[in-house]
């Protein structure tokens, strides 16, 4: 099992869909969750991209030299800059990294962030052009270690004689994610990527998923992983994290959801859709009707776009619900929460030890006792 976190480079804050409570986004801050992630064992961050983030790739080399295990789950974006190029930056952070690149490779679905940025493929035609682009930039990278050229001729992208001089260390490339609910997604998922994300839904949901890629692999004589990309809001007992899932929300206004939900209905994204009726696409605002399956809370995609569901409970029930859904076969977590420095050592603190993880031994380099008593005594281990 391996527990990823989150990078904020599209904002922070202690409430949705306001200015009250908002940080600044600055490189020190940045920094400070990126350290944060690192001392505390998560095996990486996934740096969020699109319009409204600041760019991933500068991003993840601006915080490569600060931190010093750290994993960087970096997104590529077929449309905005040709295979080749994406292979030279992969192959130049991950030598420079010591092997510390993950990619993660984004299809988009916001027709018009996709237009702004020069992109004016529909649907069904991304994901070719999205299959034609990883295809490419794993054969150029894996070619690499035996100086080998490759050429492609696709309906969309074509290269001759495409060359790495300088490999990268992890081989044959660096590992590739990919998340997507439609068909398309999953053939591409089976066929090419060695983890298929899915965002927070129910697991009966998930299962499905894990089935249908799992089964769509094997035609091809492929094995796949599986991760799952969450929000987490943990505290000691139940009622305090329903109070914060309550207060995360608590400046919304009606105004704010329904022009969020106006902006994610003119996706033509299935994974956005899926998401929006969660939660009824804004209409259902109790805790009764946000709570869409025991614990797992659908009030962040209120506002906010792609994941939109939160695991909420005390420690032993959130580790509860991770494990169910690792019974499903998921390996990777992906999780985030507000604001992401605090919550990123709370639920290190609080859930790491309840986990079949060895992170408790990363936590502060194994050493943590807590702080000692009287001057002279270290305080009890708990049994937890």
């Amino acid at each position: 099992m391996k527990i990823f976190w989150f990078i904020p480079t599209h904002g922070d804050s202690r409430y949705l869909g306001t200015s009250e409570g908002a940080r600044a986004l600055s490189h020190d801050y940045l920094k400070q969750v990126a350290q944060a992630a690192d001392s505390l064992g998560y095996e990486g961050v996934l740096i969020p991209t699109g319009r409204s983030c600041e760019d991933p790739w500068v991003v993840a080399s601006s915080l490569l030299p600060v931190t010093q295990r750290l994993k960087f789950l970096v997104a590529v974006r077929p449309g905005l800059h040709q295979p080749a190029l994406a292979a030279r930056m992969a192959a130049t952070f991950d030598r420079l990294s010591n092997g510390r690149l993950l990619i993660n490779l984004v299809t988009g679905g916001d027709q018009t962030e996709l237009e702004g940025d020069g992109v004016f493929l529909d649907h069904a035609a991304r994901y070719e052009q999205s299959a034609e682009f990883i295809r490419i930039w794993r054969e150029i990278i894996a070619r690499s270690h035996e100086g080998k050229t490759y050429d492609f001729e696709g309906k969309h992208l074509s290269v001759k004689g495409a060359k790495l001089l300088y490999p990268s260390v992890q081989q044959p490339h660096p590992p590739v994610y990919f998340g997507g609910s439609s068909e398309a997604a999953h053939d591409l998922a089976a066929e090419q990527v060695e983890t298929y994300l899915t965002w927070g839904e129910p697991p009966a949901e998930v299962a499905k998923k894990v089935a249908d890629v799992r089964a769509r692999a094997a035609k091809h004589g492929r094995t796949v992983q599986f991760g799952i990309r969450l929000h987490v809001i943990v505290r000691e007992t139940d009622a305090e994290a329903w109070a914060a899932a309550d207060a995360l929300i608590s400046h919304l206004d009606d105004q704010t959801v329904a022009t969020a939900q106006k902006a994610f209905a003119r996706m033509d994204s299935e994974g956005q859709r899926r998401m929006a009726a969660l939660h009824g696409s804004g209409a259902k605002r109790s805790r009764a009707d946000l709570e869409i399956s025991p614990n797992l809370w659908a009030g962040v995609g209120l506002v906010r776009g792609g994941a939109g569901t939160a695991l909420v409970g005390d420690p032993q029930t959130v580790a509860a619900r991770i494990q169910e859904y690792a019974a499903l076969g998921l390996d990777t977590f992906v999780l985030s929460g507000y604001p992401h420095l605090e919550e990123a050592y709370r639920f290190a603190e609080l859930v790491f030890p309840l986990l079949p993880l060895e992170l408790q031994d990363k936590f502060s380099g194994g050493k943590a006792f807590g702080e000692v008593v009287a001057n002279e005594y270290l305080p009890k281990v708990s049994q937890s």
